[in-house]
């Protein structure tokens, strides 16, 4: 039977409720319990795929093609467990399964409500999670915080499973703030005491506190939360604010969170074993060197459109023992002029994916750059395609050479519309998604790299390389290191002269995980660092 853990967010957002949830997640997994992971996300859109990434940051995109919020990278990069579309919900696919039900008469006649009807879709959902995946403890965070009225039926859903479930079956934790007034040198703990008032108006009382912190907590406010609150005194879990967030399982292990899950909810296993993460910590705390990496993008202004690449990055570093300084360049701003100067102290280049022509021509000229001085380049999605224009424009002399997204009438359209999107008018979760496989070529770095004839990865795009232009491509010294099985269709890239030089179609941050750094990352940082791959 599995267990039910529900995270709830009261006085702010941006408390960490996703890290607190995927750190439990890694803890119980380390207790050697089968752990899934889902968010339950209030807002009306469907999923998040449509929305701008400087509303809502990334698209994390999942092995079977769901669009999701970038919580659920968190969730996979430190449970390590891959998820599915039963993994992230919205109010806007809840309304819309009820209401296409309704008008198929699927009510037979009753007066459709939020209770039972919409809470009933989020129940049926939840359980659905924990059946497809066959765990023996689903975490499911809840977004928003308590208050906000359009997480109401998501809570009283929660409530309704609490009841039929049972204490020992269904579990409750609060994220919340204890503020610290340097004015009076104090923490306070009315916010926490307001917020879970707030969610006992919903019905629910939490077994657990996570009170977020800059410093440390006194014994003596973890007893006045455990008292106001009616929280068990050891159940007042401390959560400091880290200097790297994959510290946080080991903080929250280390205060007891963990053990005190598996008592309320009657779970018998064995202690964590958590040497590989903590040698992981190591390795972070001990990086020697540094190297400069430049993402040239157009969301640059919200890092978080781009937050697995920056993990990635990041996994990438521990394992070469080397931070990773990150330097950010809107391309908008990239000029044929300018361009020395805005990538000059760039050790490695990274052209991230993205929509529309907005950007483009900045994104060539550091391709560009980055071909004519050996600068070690990966281009992801919208970044291999760019890497095929300028090679196409430069090289091959083929001008005009474009994507016919960004120019329709380009005389070389060397990328160009995949045939099954010819028609499509509707934009919500029609591009292709989800992981397929790609055969790599022999003799190539990224057959090297990732030491497979036949890989897996996830993809999220409409456009491709246009195979007409392969032969002239190829003939000017760009190779096809990647392909579909049926080589239909061209996966990836690279330029074999150059240090490194790849571009692929599909999105290997998706994939990364810090005890275990992508391929293409990890040969991206190498080349960058003169290691050899």
């Amino acid at each position: 039977m599995t267990k039910f853990i529900f995270i709830t967010g009261g006085v702010v957002s941006g408390l960490g409720k996703g890290i607190t949830a995927a750190s439990l997640g890694r803890l119980l997994k380390q207790r050697g319990l089968k752990v899934a992971a889902q968010k339950l996300d209030p807002y009306i859109n469907v999923d998040p795929g449509t929305m701008s990434p400087f509303q809502h940051g990334e698209v994390f995109v999942t092995d079977d093609g769901a669009e999701t919020d970038l919580d659920l990278g968190h969730y996979e990069r430190f449970i390590d467990e891959d998820l599915t579309k039963f993994s992230n919900l919205t109010s806007g696919k809840v309304y819309w399964n009820v209401l296409n039900r309704e008008r198929a008469g699927g009510y037979l006649g009753q007066t459709v409500q939020v209770i039972p009807h919409i809470t009933g879709e989020i129940i049926d959902f939840i359980y659905k999670g924990a059946e497809k995946s066959g765990c023996d403890v689903l975490i499911t965070e809840i977004g928003g915080t308590t208050g906000d009225i359009e997480s109401q039926p998501f809570l009283e859903a929660a409530r309704q499973i609490s009841l039929a479930k049972g204490d020992n079956d269904c579990l409750f934790i609060h994220v919340t703030l204890v503020p610290y007034l340097k004015g009076s040198n104090e923490h306070k703990s009315k916010p926490t005491q307001h917020s879970v008032k707030e969610l006992r108006s919903m019905g629910i009382s939490p077994d657990i506190i996570i009170a977020r912190s800059d410093e440390p907590l006194s014994d003596e406010i973890k007893a006045k939360i455990s008292l106001f609150c009616n929280v068990k005194p050891d159940c007042v879990i401390e959560n400091l604010t880290l200097s790297n967030l994959y510290e946080a399982p080991l903080m929250l292990h280390y205060n007891g969170l963990d053990e005190v899950v598996c008592r309320e909810l009657d779970l018998h296993t064995k202690k964590p074993d958590l040497s590989e993460w903590e040698d992981m910590v190591m390795k972070i705390k001990s990086r020697n060197k540094e190297v400069v990496i430049a993402v040239v993008g157009k969301y640059v202004r919200l890092p978080d459109a781009y937050l697995s690449i920056i993990e990635s990055l990041n996994h990438a570093g521990y394992h070469t023992g080397s931070k990773v300084k990150i330097k950010w360049v809107d391309s908008e701003g990239v000029t044929k002029q300018n361009v020395a100067e805005k990538l000059g102290e760039a050790n490695g280049i990274i052209i991230p994916g993205g929509f529309g022509d907005r950007g483009i021509e900045g994104k060539i000229h550091a391709c560009q750059y980055a071909r004519e001085n050996d600068i070690p380049l990966l281009g992801i999605c919208l970044g291999m395609q760019i890497a095929v224009i300028e090679f196409a424009r430069n090289v091959c002399g083929l001008e005009g050479a474009n994507s016919s997204e960004f120019d329709e009438n380009s005389p070389h359209p060397v990328i160009n519309l995949m045939e099954e999107q010819l028609g499509i008018t509707k934009k919500g979760g029609t591009m292709r998604l989800g992981a397929y496989p790609c055969k790599t070529q022999s003799g190539t770095k990224l057959q090297l790299l990732y030491d497979k004839e036949l890989i897996s990865e996830r993809h999220r795009h409409r456009y491709e390389f246009n195979n007409s232009y392969r032969e002239v491509l190829t003939k000017h010294g760009m190779a096809i290191c990647g392909t579909s099985p049926d080589n239909k269709l061209v996966e990836a890239i690279e330029l074999p002269d150059k240090r490194f030089f790849v571009g692929v179609q599909y999105h290997p941050e998706f994939k990364s995980r810090p005890n275990k750094p992508h391929p293409l990352f990890l040969g991206l940082l190498k080349a960058a660092l003169n290691i050899d791959i």
